[in-house]
């Protein structure tokens, strides 16, 4: 009776468990708490479930409470995404979004190095070629295209070069101007490996590779 009962209960949590991931999939990673930690400009940091709405530039925690941090008052802040895949950071940093003066706004960082790093700016947009399509959206480490009911999740990248973040146009030609003095390197590993320049995981792929060209 007890071993029955053992097992009727492992069955339970991992169907919860599945059902969970099940949600979770049917959700994009702003509309989900992950396990995660913020740093406070005073070097405080908090442990918790962590959502970012990065429309607004806020990020909440929750433990036995829910308590909402600004891109103001934020140093970075970090979460682990288990649905789409591996630890993802958001740090604050000063950009002007209209054109018109400098505020603190959230990027997350896709690889950096000592010369230059990607940034990127996710939200979801409306996708009329997916209008009533539903279910779960698969993911990689790579991100590859996500589509839900009629929205997909897209990107805006920026480049930090110079103490500048510089907006990508997703033009290739405006991405040999970012990645000077390696055009020819760049274009035989991007041929080589099948890459495009208006990827997530292809852009983060050539950004390291020229970062580790110019370490040389």
């Amino acid at each position: 009776m007890k071993k029955i009962l053992k097992r009727s209960l492992l069955i339970f949590a991992l169907l919860m468990t599945a059902a969970g991931l099940g949600f979770a999939q049917n959700q994009f990673p702003s509309q989900i708490w992950h396990k995660g930690n913020i740093y406070g400009l005073d070097g405080q940091s908090f442990t918790g479930l962590v959502k970012y709405d990065l429309d607004n530039n806020l990020v909440q925690l929750q433990t036995d409470r829910i308590e909402t941090f600004t891109a103001s008052n934020v140093t970075y802040f970090e979460i682990f995404d288990e649905v789409y895949g591996g630890v993802r950071k958001f740090y604050s940093l000063p950009y002007s979004l209209n054109g018109d003066y400098e505020t603190p706004i959230f990027f997350e960082i896709l690889t950096e190095g000592t010369d230059i790093a990607l940034l990127c700016r996710e939200y979801i947009a409306t996708d009329s070629r997916n209008m009533g399509a539903w279910g779960p959206m698969s993911m990689n480490p790579l991100w590859g295209p996500q589509t839900m009911a009629g929205y997909r999740l897209a990107f805006n990248y920026y480049f930090f070069k110079d103490n500048q973040i510089q907006k990508y146009s997703l033009k290739k030609k405006d991405l040999f101007t970012m990645l000077s003095d390696y055009e020819e390197e760049i274009n035989l590993f991007m041929r080589k490996n099948r890459l495009e320049h208006d990827k997530r995981g292809d852009l983060l792929r050539i950004t390291a590779y020229y970062n580790e060209l110019n370490n040389n």
